[in-house]
């Protein structure tokens, strides 16, 4: 062979080992830079998830949020941003305006049942998903002004125990005991138009007996209220009332007990020689005729057993322990019957 051709295999076997030397280390290249580039997108999206996409941690569960109408964009995510309902105001701002819904966002109250993350919160805005369920309340006959105000401030943010006490000051027997379903977001002024406007209309039923008995509507509501403490069924309720307006027409003292539970809290057997010589004026012991004001919310039961006593000449019960009721006409036979079925308590 000739020298110039193996110089020229030589050049040729040195060019192609320098080539495969080079794809070699183009391939290992190729395969860090890949190695690279995923390990930093998968970094990237590791923080994006964890500093702006997922929940934050105290994120408001259950908890109203309330996204004001007039706000701007920029505005309502700072909120959200400050109420722990997202981790980054302007990751939220970016999201919303990426889903083409900047002018969409719904104002109102928001309630969320579990975390969400940015991406839902965005959409939940832009479709008005507020997540109020109406909540069931359970008003109990006999219930006081004071018991409700507690009652629904433990089950709505929104509620003012005070402001409902001020407004209520004069309505007391008039809310009517019932099961209601209000939304979480409910203010006192709603509770108390609902529950007056469902008295209103329960008493309605009654107005033809009202108008025609010799009572205002004051006393029987007042007189409703002190039966409505004293039995728990129908027919003791009329003959109760039957002795109460008795008692009444003949100018004598009520003495009903059941009143120290509006003011001191105290029932029949609870009560001291201290508590009967009180000067409440819901004393029925020292004040001739009704309280002031009802001692709580009749039902409808105690309200009809108002309008419609039983007529009788008794001017006495008592009840036993086990929630029986005797009834007399003298008060020697009262006296008999209570060391009969109480004795000394």
């Amino acid at each position: 062979m000739p020298e110039s051709e193996r110089l020229l295999e030589k050049i040729f076997e040195r060019g192609h080992a320098l080539l495969e030397n080079l794809s070699d280390r183009w391939d290992l290249n190729v395969n860090r830079r890949t190695v690279i580039i995923l390990l930093l997108a998968g970094a990237l999206a590791t923080f994006l998830y964890i500093d702006v996409i997922q929940p934050p941690a105290n994120f408001p569960l259950n908890e109203l949020v309330a996204v004001s109408g007039g706000q701007s964009l920029a505005e309502i995510a700072d909120t959200l941003e400050q109420g722990n309902v997202v981790r980054s105001s302007f990751a939220l701002r970016t999201v919303i305006k990426l889903m083409g819904n900047e002018r969409r966002v719904h104002a109102g109250d928001y309630i969320f049942k579990e975390p969400q993350d940015i991406f839902s919160i965005a959409h939940t805005l832009a479709i008005g998903a507020y997540g109020l369920e109406p909540t069931r309340v359970r008003v109990n006959e006999g219930a006081t002004t004071y018991e409700m105000a507690t009652l629904f401030k433990e089950r709505f943010e929104r509620f003012d125990a005070e402001n409902f006490l001020a407004q209520t000051k004069l309505q007391e027997g008039y809310l009517f005991p019932d099961t209601y379903f209000f939304l979480p977001n409910v203010t006192e002024d709603t509770v108390i138009q609902a529950m007056r406007q469902n008295f209103d209309s329960k008493i309605a039923e009654l107005a033809p007996q009202i108008a025609s008995s010799t009572h205002s509507l004051s006393d029987i509501v007042i007189m409703a209220s002190l039966i409505e403490r004293e039995a728990h069924n129908s027919v003791d309720r009329r003959k109760i009332s039957g002795v109460l307006w008795n008692r009444l027409e003949r100018n004598m003292l009520l003495q009903v007990d059941v009143a120290f539970l509006y003011t001191i809290g105290k029932g029949t057997y609870q009560l001291t020689v201290k508590d009967l010589a009180s000067d409440s004026p819901y004393n029925t012991y020292k004040n001739k005729g009704l309280p002031p004001t009802a001692i709580g919310s009749p039902s409808l039961d105690s309200l009809r057993a108002a309008v419609d006593p039983i007529e009788s000449d008794n001017l006495f019960y008592l009840a036993d322990r086990s929630g029986v009721t005797y009834f007399s006409k003298t008060y020697a036979e009262h006296l008999r019957k209570k060391n009969l079925y109480i004795g000394n308590y």
